[in-house]
């Protein structure tokens, strides 16, 4: 596929503001981990391969092993998750699939049972944030850094 418009060069206010969401991101105190996981669980769903090349490199990084990465479209039924990451996971795959069914009462009760009222809402920006980039990956075409 050829790349698109390049929206980071065209449209520099758009790129401001995601790398704001982005920053608010990263300065949460949700730890690094937890946020790669999110991020390529959303990337998977939302099927952005700039996105997960990024972030499956990144959660590498952070230390979640590969079989864990492997493992993350089973994380259900993959027992290397704890019931917080899982509490996280479901809400990401909710939330990035809110079009779908909005999130019910089970599953916010859920998530919420691990993250306080102000985690809940930075876990809710993580989220935001990685649909965002990867709809602009995908719109735009954004092609993937070349093999080394």
């Amino acid at each position: 596929m050829n790349p698109r418009a390049d929206y980071r060069r065209t449209a520099p206010a758009v790129l401001a503001a995601m790398r704001g969401l982005e920053t608010a991101v990263r300065g949460s105190p949700l730890e690094t981990a937890l946020l790669e996981l999110i991020r390529v669980r959303v990337s998977q769903i939302n099927g952005c391969a700039f996105c997960l090349d990024m972030h499956n490199r990144d959660a590498r990084q952070a230390g979640i092993t590969q079989q864990r990465l492997d493992l993350l479209p089973a994380w259900r039924e993959a027992p290397c998750f704890d019931a917080r990451e899982r509490a996280a996971l479901a809400y990401a795959e909710a939330l990035t699939l809110i079009a779908r069914q909005p999130v019910d009462d089970a599953l916010y009760a859920e998530v919420s049972a691990h993250f306080d009222d102000a985690a809940l809402a930075q876990l809710s920006l993580a989220i935001i944030a990685i649909n965002g980039w990867n709809r602009l990956a995908i719109a735009f075409r954004t092609p993937l850094p070349q093999a080394g």
